[in-house]
């Protein structure tokens, strides 16, 4: 059994569900995105790639 507790979002430019706990320039570097294409999760994506570091207060599993 897989679980996947990271946040996403379905993006209509390259038809897949993204992570949006990356910044942009990381999903679109995953994703083949060209550097001046609109992207509409621009407000969705966090200014610090993962959960973890942009939420302390969270716990961890290690």
């Amino acid at each position: 059994m897989c679980f996947l507790d990271s946040p996403f979002s379905a993006c209509d430019v390259v038809h897949e569900m993204v992570l949006t706990d990356e910044t942009q320039a990381e999903c679109a570097r995953e994703h083949g995105c060209q550097k001046h294409r609109a992207c509409p999760l621009c407000r969705c994506f966090t200014d610090t790639s993962g959960l973890a570091e942009c939420h302390p207060e969270l716990p961890t599993l290690h």
